[in-house]
């Protein structure tokens, strides 16, 4: 924060908050647009006097518009807001979290969206464009990339723009996944991640659960042994990470292996390998799909998880987290992991 900003917050201290408070009501109707007074009460935690108020302000000076179907923001309130992000983000704490948490997680970057994707799911929207950012910047010099599935994923993939075709682009699917829903699966977003690209895509048909002797048969195969290959060259992957219990579930594990989960003391999923709270790896499932070996020798390692909810299974993986990584996440993750490591230090 700069000297001027640092001086008028010690001699008004309430106009920050001011600040912050209608910045964070601007920013929550952009996310959920068009949204209802009532609706953004409720979000927003406070009166409707008060938000009447508020977005009455916004109007008069022509940030929002008044619509039938609810409340928009205009060219001039995304304006503001792109223009007052930074600072927004140092006042709100934001950039000193993000060094806490990277000393906590002991990862090479953190990215820190304000609010919380379980109180306000459009967050994971904000959350999916942030992340679409900064792999676009990577694909200049990146060609081999490497996505899991999720709804997290699918959302990066809505938000990439190509901004010109780049045919040496690379998506491979990191993972089968049939039996999923296909919207989510790894290998359909590998697939729209091409298409916004202009890049090209490698996908797995296989199921996640595989018997011992159908695996080591299928990795006999020769259009197995080609994804491994490819998996060797990956120079780019983006993963979510699952809370364990919630993943098994979605997969239709069988109810031994959500019990062996259970027993485990499993906290977190990835790339098909369950991690407890230490980041010992209590269960893995039989698939063809990328290594755990395999993803810490990846140049960038590009996290994706938000929510107050995902905060130990954040903590619980990036104890195996390859160093490269970098985890894109949102304040409640965030405030939820710092209160966890604070309480583990009192102990």
């Amino acid at each position: 924060m700069d000297a001027l900003s640092d001086a008028q917050q010690k001699l008004m201290p309430e106009m920050s908050e001011l600040l912050k408070k209608r910045y964070q009501i601007l920013q929550t109707i952009c996310l959920e647009q068009p949204i209802g007074r009532r609706t953004l009460c409720e979000i927003a935690g406070v009166t409707e006097r008060e938000i009447r108020k508020d977005t009455d302000l916004l109007r008069n000076q022509q940030l929002i518009e008044m619509k039938t179907a609810g409340m928009i923001v205009t060219s001039q309130g995304m304006e503001v807001l792109e223009n007052l992000k930074k600072f927004v983000r140092e006042l709100s704490g934001l950039t000193d979290m993000e060094v806490e948490l990277q000393e906590i997680l002991k990862i090479s970057k953190i990215v820190i969206l304000p609010q919380d994707s379980d109180e306000i799911p459009a967050v994971k929207s904000h959350i999916g464009k942030e992340a679409a950012r900064f792999l676009e910047n990577l694909f200049s010099t990146y060609k081999k990339i490497a996505v899991t599935g999720g709804s997290t994923m699918a959302a990066i993939s809505k938000e990439v723009v190509g901004s010109k075709a780049d045919q040496a682009l690379q998506f491979i699917a990191a993972r089968g996944g049939l039996g999923e829903d296909v919207l989510h699966q790894a290998n359909t977003i590998a697939a729209a991640f091409a298409e916004k690209t202009g890049g090209s895509f490698k996908t797995l048909y296989l199921p996640d659960h595989l018997s011992a002797e159908a695996f080591a048969m299928m990795m006999k195969e020769p259009v197995i042994k080609e994804m491994m290959n490819l998996y060797d060259q990956v120079e780019v992957i983006v993963h979510g990470i699952g809370n364990a219990e919630e993943m098994a579930v979605r997969r239709h594990s069988p109810i031994e292996e959500v019990e062996k989960i259970r027993l485990g003391g499993a906290v977190s999923e990835a790339f098909g390998y369950y991690f407890d709270k230490n980041g010992e790896i209590v269960y893995r499932i039989r698939t063809a799909g990328i290594q755990l070996d395999q993803v810490r020798k990846t140049d960038i390692v590009l996290a994706v998880a938000g929510g107050a909810s995902k905060a130990k299974a954040i903590l619980s993986y990036s104890k195996n987290a390859a160093s490269p990584t970098v985890l894109i996440t949102d304040e409640g993750a965030a405030r939820k992991i710092i209160e966890l490591t604070k309480k583990l230090e009192e102990l």
